[in-house]
């Protein structure tokens, strides 16, 4: 995939899955602005891929809100990757904390939404614009005990589709992709029984590592993906079939 001349703006990129993405994007030719709540380790990242980095929490809406005014000239991609995804599982819906709820939800959802209005003009000016928006294939088989992100993700999935629809005019191709459990650091808590469940279940059996996924987006971020806009892409091996 060659994706010289784009300008990309992935976020959550200063490690685990972000990070991977960035480093494919930036081998596929890529320009790149780098973000994340996690700023030495983010500007690390962008050191090493000679990128722009701008420190963002997703939380806040001014801070995703100036990121837009400083972004450099036309952007072709945004990955809506930044999330939390560790610490929040293994207790029943009954149990969840409401303020770990709400936290989730803010970055997940909100900051998703936040991103793409923050990004948005750049897009349009690039005249060729893709969002690859990191749902997650819980919320496509409903995984027990994990409500507040199985939420989010779903959510995020609905997003894509009505956002498909709003940017479908201006050329801004909008996609998702929904992988399983992935062998990256913000999967360490997750139960081995829970891993075994997806290495045995997938179509093609075993660990899946975060560069499967990191392709996927390459090309979702190209101009020949339009046709796709407002599709769910389950990138986990075969575990869920859509």
């Amino acid at each position: 995939m060659n994706l010289k001349g784009r300008h990309i703006l992935v976020s959550g990129a200063a490690r685990g899955l972000g990070a991977v993405i960035a480093r494919h994007l930036a081998e596929a030719g890529a320009r790149l602005t780098l973000t994340d709540i996690l700023e030495e380790e983010g500007r690390a990242v962008a050191a090493e891929l000679s990128a722009d980095f701008h420190p963002v929490d997703l939380r806040d809406p001014a801070s995703v809100a100036a990121l837009g005014t400083q972004l450099d000239g036309p952007l072709h991609g945004l990955v809506n990757n930044g999330a939390i995804a560790t610490g929040i599982g293994g207790i029943g819906f009954e149990d969840v904390d409401i303020d770990t709820w709400d936290r989730v939800m803010e970055v997940n959802v909100r900051g998703t939404w936040l991103m793409t209005r923050a990004a948005s003009p750049a897009l349009r000016a690039s005249g060729s614009g893709r969002i690859v928006n990191v749902a997650s294939d819980t919320a496509l088989w409903g995984a027990p005990n994990l409500m507040s992100y199985v939420a989010s993700k779903g959510a995020v999935i609905a997003m894509t589709r009505s956002l498909a629809r709003e940017l479908g005019p201006d050329g801004i191709g909008v996609t998702a992709i929904a992988p399983g459990i992935l062998t990256t650091e913000s999967t360490e808590y997750v139960p081995q029984a829970r891993h075994d469940q997806y290495g045995q279940g997938r179509a093609v059996p075993g660990a899946q590592p975060p560069e499967d996924v990191a392709g996927t987006v390459a090309f979702l971020l190209s101009e020949a993906a339009l046709t796709l806009t407002g599709q769910v892409l389950p990138v986990n091996r075969g575990f869920v079939f859509t």
